[in-house]
């Protein structure tokens, strides 16, 4: 499938080109397409469709974008305001060939005043090194972290960071050239807000494990931009603030440096590296709303995901998302003990919602083109019970990481170690 972008406002028209992951490629041929459609620049939908052979593709995408924006109200303009200086940090592991990926995009970043700092953890070569201070120089700040652990490395990159407002991508992704700008501008135009989180679509659509996760959802959360406040807890998420797997993903955040380092930073136990496997994001959203800052979701804030391409990865994932929530939950419990009444009360609904998602998926296909016209995917079951079996190991793996991590400092003080 052909991963597109449509331009309604393009200079003669509707402008339709290839999404990042084969930029610069051939024109969009017949077949499938999942395009992205901008509306005055701004992202505000996704349409999969067919381009019938002998049709104008730019045609055929329009008119199925018309068709899916009919009477929906266009998002209201994002807050604005200068960003001030921002740093953007970047944790990886011997994954240079897509690191050198994501620091092109985020070199072409439209932010005034910002800087790149890459976190390698626990690196078994120089190859990040070396792409680092060879291909990019003084552009990108190289910083190594010996502790392996995806939060480990994140603090590590707090603590080096000097914006005053600190955002977080992978290596695996490319970042619209807008991204940082919309993503760190809220910051200024909201002094109570903690924590942003942008949009993530599909880089490519190639494998049929990359098609099925974002047949369910990948990790999109939608076009219309979102205020988490927790002096007004939304009426429509009785679980908020616990249910932080809607705020965002890591792959898509920035936080406010004071509000970040306030908290504590990340929990070292959790994240990817970790016997947790997951859920270091999820502990900062709510953290950052427990002390009572704000969050904003804004999906002028893009990114281009690079989906994991096989079956296997894909169990993998499902098993690590399972246990990432659960550990999560345990280190607030763990950390964070004046929650707990709240956490015990909310926790069993938590739970079964997250049983219903998984029994949701298992029995509704979702509709995409595939390679011989519409077809259902639905969820595996295997994947579902992949999920609950990482829920119930999450609590174990948390403490079982907490036991590796003991002793080990929050790097704050170790600034301007290489």
């Amino acid at each position: 499938m052909q991963v597109t972008e449509l331009d309604l406002d393009g200079p003669d028209g509707a402008v339709l080109s290839f999404g990042p992951a084969t930029a610069g490629g051939p024109a969009v041929r017949a077949g499938d397409v999942y395009a992205l459609v901008r509306l005055r620049g701004r992202p505000v939908a996704t349409v999969v469709c067919r381009v019938p052979p002998g049709k104008a593709p730019a045609d055929a995408v329009a008119a199925a974008a018309h068709a899916a924006l009919v009477g929906r109200e266009m998002p209201a303009p994002a807050p604005s305001g200068d960003p001030g200086r921002a740093s953007v940090v970047v944790a990886t592991r011997e994954r240079a060939d897509q690191l050198a990926r994501a620091l092109d995009s985020l070199l072409d970043q439209d932010h005034p005043d910002f800087e790149i700092v890459v976190v390698d953890n626990a690196p078994v070569t120089s190859a990040t090194r070396d792409l680092v201070e060879h291909k990019y120089g003084e552009r990108v700040r190289y910083v190594r972290e010996p502790v392996p652990g995806l939060a480990i490395a994140h603090n590590r990159g707090i603590a080096v960071a000097d914006g005053a407002v600190i955002a977080f991508t992978d290596d695996d992704v490319v970042a619209d050239p807008h991204w940082l700008t919309a993503l760190t501008a809220p910051f200024a135009a909201d002094p109570g807000l903690g924590c942003a989180t942008g949009l993530i679509l599909p880089a490519r659509l190639r494998t049929p494990a990359q098609i099925l996760l974002e047949s369910h959802g990948g990790f999109a959360k939608g076009f219309e931009a979102r205020l988490y406040d927790p002096a007004r807890p939304p009426a429509d998420e009785p679980l908020f603030p616990f249910t932080a797997g809607s705020f965002g993903s890591g792959a898509n955040m920035a936080f406010r440096a004071t509000a970040l380092r306030d908290i504590g930073g990340f929990d070292p136990a959790t994240g990817t590296g970790t016997p947790a496997r997951g859920g270091d994001d999820l502990y900062a959203f709510v953290s950052v709303l427990a002390a009572g800052h704000r969050l904003r979701y804004t999906p002028d804030a893009l990114v281009w995901h690079h989906h994991r391409e096989t079956w296997q990865d894909l169990r993998n994932q499902a098993y690590g998302y399972g246990a990432g929530l659960t550990a999560y939950l345990t280190a607030l419990l763990v950390r964070r003990p004046a929650l707990l009444p709240a956490l015990l009360r909310k926790v069993p609904r938590g739970l079964a919602h997250a049983r219903t998602i998984t029994a949701h998926r298992e029995a509704a296909g979702a509709a995409v083109p595939g390679e011989h016209g519409a077809q259902d995917y639905p969820w595996p079951r295997q994947l579902s019970r992949l999920e609950r079996r990482g829920m119930l190991a999450g609590p174990f793996g948390y403490a079982k990481a907490r036991r590796r991590v003991r002793g080990v400092p929050l790097p704050w003080d170790r600034r301007g170690e290489k």
